[in-house]
């Protein structure tokens, strides 16, 4: 999971894709990265840390130009503590191409062989970033008769990159001297949208982004999501010209936006994120009412901050009061994209205090977004019963997560994941709960599609096991748990 920007004007653009990186903080915190354009002349600063703390004010007098992009960074590839890994990556040919990247290649090792051995291309991280923005160099160099560039040869280079590339990939990337070219895998797993605004010298600008709010908190008008397959590309001057490049795309979102990744003032796919959060505790509800005592409830409380509209409609539709009973601490970041279960482990406790007076000789229902690994959970029921809760029921919004995500969530290893191989009972055990409750998998569907009319699917592989690309193996998610560490 990370967060990307790319904006083409008229006007510097680099205090806009700064403002918009803030907005898409929650999406990542291990590094950012930024690159303009100055005419053919790229400019980039890229380091470790959250955007307020990687970029100082000689940074942003060196960011010139009147199109960029940025990047904040959760890594599931390669390593987090290195900053050479922060995105944007660059290669110099053809013409100048920079690039950033979210989602999760699942074909890495063939593609990074073939760029080697058939294409000649030297990769000098194990991002799999690098291995994208290569693939697409090379697949564009080979459409190129002369010295010019059209938006054709642009577009086949991205079909090319369709038919090679396996897995995850919503993408933006610069030409220099030409413009921005924005595409989406053929399954739409990742989000992108396209806003809009009229200049006062009458020219549009645009700004493509993972997340509507940041057309909504920037003065945007939203246009519509890049589709599933296409590309679209945005020439220096303003004009957007668009091609779908996948002959089978079909839309079929990352379930997990919704429930936990998204923040909820944004728009996915046509789908508001808040809204589909209350249709999740709707429905969430109805099952802890179907396998709860309702003695054994006294109070509703979520997990600040994404449990929130979900407890809410639970506590309302169950007729019991609800409370917040933690108090969060904002300066700490989210706990489950922090890398390693150390740190995880120490910053709940940092992020998150009981208030005893909300707790004491109560039964009481939490009610959080997902269990992932059980880290945060345990955590959360001890500091309950310490704060003097009488019984604690754990419910989760979202279903057990019981397989490796490898679109782009960091979640490679079943062994990690608290419910894998479990039963819902000795789950409850080993987080410490009286009660444990989970959203159902096709509850969890209708809530999410409920009266939308493209999403009718969702990729909801960690929780069924079953992959839309269709092209992960046994012996894939094998060499990932392997190979990558959370």
């Amino acid at each position: 999971m990370c967060g990307i920007v790319g904006i083409v004007s008229a006007e510097p653009v680099n205090q806009l894709v700064y403002d918009s990186l803030l907005l898409l903080q929650h999406r990542g915190q291990d590094s950012t990265g930024i690159a303009t354009a100055e005419g053919s002349v790229f400019h980039i600063v890229k380091a470790k840390g959250q955007v307020r703390e990687a970029f100082r004010t000689r940074d942003m007098r060196s960011l010139l130009g009147t199109m960029g992009l940025g990047h904040v960074r959760y890594a599931t590839q390669g390593q987090a503590s290195q900053e050479q890994e922060a995105q944007p990556f660059y290669v110099n040919a053809p013409y100048g191409i920079i690039l950033v990247h979210n989602g999760n290649l699942t074909n890495t090792r063939e593609l990074t062989n073939e760029l080697y051995n058939i294409d000649r291309r030297h990769l000098n991280t194990s991002s799999d970033t690098e291995v994208l923005l290569n693939v697409f160099a090379n697949e564009l160099q080979s459409q190129i008769t002369g010295l010019s560039l059209d938006p054709d040869q642009i577009f086949t280079a991205v079909s090319r990159v369709h038919e090679r590339v396996e897995g995850s990939y919503a993408t933006i990337a610069m030409i220099a001297g030409h413009g921005l070219l924005a595409f989406r895998d053929p399954f739409g797993i990742r989000p992108l949208t396209i806003g809009s605004r009229l200049l006062q010298n009458g020219q549009m600008e645009y700004v493509v982004a993972s997340e509507s709010l940041v057309m909504e908190s920037l003065g945007y008008q939203v246009v519509r999501d890049v589709e599933p397959g296409e590309a679209v590309f945005i020439t220096l001057d303003g004009e957007l010209i668009a091609k779908q490049c996948a002959p089978d795309a079909r839309l079929i979102p990352c379930s997990f936006e919704y429930v936990y990744l998204a923040r909820p003032d944004s728009v996915l796919s046509g789908i508001s994120v808040y809204e589909a959060r209350l249709r999740l505790g709707d429905y969430l509800a109805d099952t802890v009412a179907r396998y709860t005592p309702m003695g054994d409830i006294d109070v509703v409380m979520p997990i600040p901050d994404s449990s929130r509209p979900a407890a809410m409609q639970v506590a309302r539709k169950l007729g019991v009061e609800y409370r917040e009973g933690f108090y969060k601490n904002r300066y700490v970041g989210r706990t489950f994209i922090m890398p390693g279960q150390a740190a995880r482990k120490k910053s709940v406790r940092q992020k998150l205090n009981a208030m005893s007076s909300e707790f004491k000789g109560k039964n009481i229902l939490i009610v959080d977004d997902s269990i992932v690994r059980g880290t945060t959970s345990k955590e959360i029921v001890e500091m309950a019963r310490q704060a003097g809760a009488n019984k604690v029921t754990f419910a989760s919004a979202a279903p057990p997560v019981r397989y490796p995500h490898v679109y782009g969530i960091n979640m490679p290893s079943r062994h990690e994941l608290v419910a894998h191989d479990r039963k819902i009972p000795e789950i409850a055990a080993a987080i410490g709960a009286d009660h444990l409750i989970y959203q159902e998998v096709e509850d969890m569907r209708k809530a999410i599609t409920q009266g939308s009319p493209d999403v009718h699917d969702l990729e909801m592989s960690c929780f069924t096991g079953e992959y839309v690309t269709g092209t992960v193996t046994p012996e894939y998610l094998a060499w990932v748990e392997k190979n990558q560490l959370s």
